[in-house]
């Protein structure tokens, strides 16, 4: 029953990340927090194995939903090449960050985290465009900062990087190709640092290789790299207003629910 929840799970993040460049952590996380309470996973490394299972996630989620906006001509890679110089570091730092902060204390900037974005998304407020790209050094800079925020919420960097491009000046089709593609580099780094970090914590449940646990990993990244791809599509052919909205309405649920 919980790999079937997984699977489904999957499915949803799949079609998050390509329709939205959000790379489905912000939804991945809390249902992996709530399935780790059910199956009694100790409270003071349960957070932390929801935030590293879904990064590993990511990795296989971002794969075809950049396949998928590479082949429609939307991803800008040479932003990606430079916010990744500062991401790979960020991710780091931000893994480092997260596991500093108690399981509790981390789900409560989580799910503050989760009833921003759910706002923000109601309301569809966006910055707009009113700078160029940066060069170089401000791309590496914005990398940095995206990928340390990113490890500790435990997401592909989506939430951040659309705005961010947006406001500079990318058009939405391409701020959200490339902001899926920002998100591997993200994913991997911050899984790999979450596996290290948490390779001795002996409060892992069985299948745990660090802080990413292995079964949740396969459920949900196998169903998330086919949806991916359809998600990427309606991205391309639909107004996501509405699906926005109600997308929201969840973020803010369960955001809620982990402030009370």
């Amino acid at each position: 029953m919980e790999f079937l929840l997984y699977l489904v799970l999957g499915a949803a993040a799949g079609v998050l990340a390509g329709l939205f460049g959000v790379g489905g952590g912000i939804i991945i996380v809390p249902v992996l927090v709530l399935s780790f309470t059910a199956q009694g996973v100790d409270p003071q490394v349960l957070t932390h194995l929801a935030v590293g299972t879904s990064l590993a996630t990511i990795v296989f989620t971002s794969i075809n939903s950049v396949m998928e906006h590479h082949r429609k001509g939307a991803v800008q890679w040479p932003i990606v090449a430079w916010m990744t110089v500062g991401i790979l570091v960020g991710a780091g730092l931000g893994s480092l960050t997260a596991a500093s902060i108690q399981g509790p204390m981390l789900q409560k900037i989580i799910g503050v985290f989760a009833v921003v974005i759910a706002i923000q998304m109601a309301l569809d407020l966006k910055p707009r465009a009113s700078r160029a790209v940066p060069g170089k050094l401000g791309l590496t800079a914005a990398g940095g900062v995206i990928g340390w925020a990113s490890a500790i919420f435990g997401i592909g960097g989506g939430t951040l990087n659309v705005p961010f491009l947006t406001w500079r000046s990318l058009p939405m089709q391409q701020a959200v190709a490339t902001s899926s593609a920002c998100g591997l580099p993200i994913a991997a780094a911050s899984a790999l640092s979450f596996m290290l970090i948490g390779w001795s914590q002996p409060q892992l449940p069985e299948w745990s290789l660090g802080y990413v646990y292995l079964p949740a990993m396969v459920g949900i990244a196998f169903t998330s790299m086919f949806f991916a791809r359809f998600g990427a599509r309606l991205a391309h052919r639909l107004s996501p207003r509405l699906l926005k909205r109600l997308f929201a309405l969840l973020l803010l649920c369960v955001g809620g629910s982990f402030l009370v």
